[in-house]
């Protein structure tokens, strides 16, 4: 009885130090470093934090929590060179290239890694990793000052550094002179023996990387401040899902493989050895020999539509989201994709970290698990175990550290004062136009809660291909296949192909269920216990139906209700630009210009088709970052022609123009008379009035309102 006391008291013990475990730094400048020139003429020579309600502690424990990432061993990282260059590739100047904030040296991060890079570790191996803050932390600079925003939206290029990457790792691999240097660098750095295990790393990562773009090849690119990052998800997760006789049925299929179709012998030579779950080292030799053999049989056709069968294209980028009072919502994700209620909000997380090579180890096993019979698959017999790198118990205490998180307020004193006369008409403006769906909330109110105003992607009239992508995308259940997942209106029968939201969804709880395997026995199970217990018990958002206009999920399709966008509060909205859910704005002004519509005056204000992104600097009077005149990435919002023949998508910047245009106007000949008597009603202002209807009838805001509604957005 003494010893069970005395266990059952060193695992509670374990528990808390590992729930208490924190960084204590109180860097001033929390570690930001300083630039005085860059490639886009940007500068800045002091950084300035905003009161958000976080300590410097805070944001350098933020800027380095490990959340499970293993992108590559971390002594590869460190030393890789640019290719073509002696330059290192980890350097702040490169980093800063990909709009990766450079960082000092401080305890916590001992190399300088910049904003969201961190040294992970998974079964004694260090790995480079991403946390949450390099796609979550802002800079903007005015006059040669850097004001970081925590939880803001990063400007980071990661389709650029992840291509560049995999280019770095072929040069080393491919010149001799660049591979001796970078094998003995490696050795100096005492983590690996010989140059052969090297060699054998290098090639795996470089195949592991390679194949990461281009199973995410889209022919939609991103450019700044802008990821598909669920399209990405989506494909990890069908990539670690899909099972040896899924695989072996579209290799054997002459109408996916033509010509090139695997005979039987083949296939048993690739994947005879394999189980039910193909693991990571089964995987990457599969692929190897997969592509290896279609080359050699000038079989890429063959290998594009297996690819196209198996995953699908990541081509609705969207800006990155801002995290204040993310906690606090009842449905996050710009189409309200997560519930955020329960182990939910910890499960979200999970899918972040799988998007950012979270390593999955799952496997078949036999037998009776707690965390079998959580996620559902019953008491008995052969059951999936979610193994990853993924950290659970950080993911918990990262959503307990952005409760406090308060959105920024504009500094007046670095950016100008706000112009207060134009504040009553700013205020009566978003009362007409904008407070039906974007409710206001106080920063630091305690108990504050945000409720999801869901609008219909037709409604709304922006970009819906990340809506579009949501309700559409199937995928290979694979392993999951005749589990249940509780989507929409209820629970979901996984058949052999079925939504990947709601495979994505049963995979991020599984892996939240599932005990992390490299730790020792007790403080596994003791962290499993205290995360499941705590996730639940402070967790205040509770289950609910999300509120607004939108499909909602039936048994035809249980997915209906992603078909939309979510209305956020717009407190601290200055300084997330560009805007809409696409970043397909540059500036708040802009977002009250209409689109160009046909038939419009040539000379009228409209929404800028074209413009650069890239550059950190302000625009105070436009409120968004400087969008010409500097060579950044060119965003074309219309749509161009692609290497496939057809148009790029997900760019659109239609769409929100409910304060922007009328289009009832009595002037207007194209309006009938049912619509034009339905204007005059003066109840067509309330601000409770159902905003499908009110579009038609409101009046187009002059330039004169359109600053004054600038001005107080400022405000907010």
């Amino acid at each position: 009885m003494e010893r069970r006391f005395q266990i059952l008291l060193l695992t509670l013990l374990i528990a808390f130090l590992s729930a208490c475990a924190s960084m204590n730094e109180s860097d001033p400048d929390r570690g930001a470093a300083t630039v005085n020139h860059d490639f886009f003429g940007d500068r800045f020579v002091t950084v300035e934090y905003l009161p958000q309600n976080w300590s410097a502690t805070d944001s350098l424990w933020f800027y380095t929590v490990t959340q499970g990432s293993n992108m590559m061993p971390y002594d590869f990282f460190m030393v890789l060179e640019k290719k073509g260059s002696s330059e290192l590739f980890r350097s702040n100047e490169n980093m800063n290239f990909y709009r990766y904030l450079p960082q000092k040296a401080t305890s916590g991060n001992p190399d300088g890694l910049p904003v969201g890079f961190v040294k992970d570790t998974y079964k004694g191996r260090n790995y480079i990793g991403l946390t949450c803050a390099a796609c979550h932390t802002a800079q903007i600079n005015y006059k040669g000052k850097g004001i970081r925003i925590d939880g803001g939206p990063a400007i980071a290029d990661m389709e650029s550094f992840m291509r560049d990457i995999v280019k770095a790792l072929l040069a080393t691999r491919d010149n001799d002179e660049v591979k001796k240097r970078f094998v003995q660098n490696v050795l100096s750095r005492g983590s690996y023996r010989t140059e052969a295990a090297i060699l054998a790393d290098l090639n795996t990562y470089l195949d592991r990387l390679s194949s990461y773009i281009t199973i995410n090849y889209s022919t939609t690119h991103y450019g700044y401040g802008r990821l598909d990052a669920f399209g990405r998800i989506y494909n990890r997760v069908l990539e670690h899902i899909i099972n040896a006789r899924e695989l072996q049925e579209l290799l054997r299929d002459p109408r996916v493989m033509g010509d090139r179709a695997l005979t039987g012998t083949e296939l048993e030579s690739l994947t005879g050895n394999a189980g039910t779950v193909l693991t990571g080292n089964e995987r990457d030799l599969m692929v190897r020999d997969i592509v290896t053999r279609l080359n050699e049989a000038n079989g890429w056709e063959a290998l594009g539509k297996l690819r196209k069968k198996i995953f699908n294209p990541p081509n609705a980028p969207v800006s990155y989201p801002f995290l204040w009072d993310t906690p606090r919502h009842d449905y996050v994700q710009w189409n309200g994709l997560t519930e955020n209620s329960g182990l939910k909000a910890i499960a979200r997380n999970a899918g972040e970290a799988i998007g950012v090579f979270g390593t999955l180890d799952w496997t078949e096993r036999d037998g009776f698990s707690l965390p079998s019979l959580i996620t559902g698959q019953g008491f008995s017999g052969k059951h999936i175990s979610f193994d990853s790198s993924v950290n659970v118990m950080n993911l918990r205490r990262i959503e307990a550290r952005l409760w406090n998180l308060q959105s920024p307020q504009w500094p007046e004193n670095i950016l100008g004062r706000i112009d207060t006369s134009r504040l009553p008409n700013g205020r009566s403006l978003y009362n007409r136009h904008c407070a039906s769906c974007h409710s206001r909330i106080v920063r630091d109110e305690p108990d504050r809660r945000v409720i999801a105003h869901m609008s219909r992607a037709s409604d709304a009239k922006t970009d819906p291909q990340m809506a579009h992508n949501a309700v559409t995308y199937q995928g290979f259940s694979g392993i999951l296949r005749n589990e249940y997942v509780n989507f929409g209106p209820g629970d979901i029968l996984l058949d052999r192909k079925a939504p990947v939201a709601a495979l994505l969804t049963k995979a991020t709880i599984g892996v939240v269920a599932t005990p992390e395997p490299d730790k020792w026995f007790l403080q596994r199970w003791a962290e499993w216990a205290y995360n499941l217990v705590t996730g639940f018990r402070d967790n205040k958002i509770k289950a609910s139906m999300k509120q607004g206009d939108y499909d909602p999920d039936t048994t035809d399709n249980p997915v209906a209700s992603l078909s939309a966008y979510k209305a956020r509060p717009l407190n601290g909205i200055w300084a997330t630009g560009p805007y809409l859910h696409n970043g397909s704005v540059p500036t708040l002004y802009d977002l009250l210009l209409p689109k160009k519509a046909p038939g419009d005056p040539e000379g009228g204000e409209y929404r800028p088709d074209e413009f650069e992104v890239g550059s950190r600097e302000f625009d105070p009077e436009k409120v968004g970052l400087k969008s010409s005149g500097y060579g950044g990435f060119l965003f074309n919002t219309k749509g161009i022609r692609d290497d496939t023949g057809g148009y790029t998508k997900g760019n659109s910047n239609a769409g929100h123009e409910y304060g922007a245009r009328r289009v009832a106007d009595e002037s207007d000949e194209r309006v009938d008379q049912k619509t034009r008597e339905l204007c005059a009603d003066p109840k067509i202002k309330d601000a409770d009035l159902d905003p499908s209807v009110k579009e038609k009838c409101l009046y187009p805001i002059s330039k004169q309102d359109r600053l004054d509604l600038l001005e107080y957005l400022k405000t907010l």
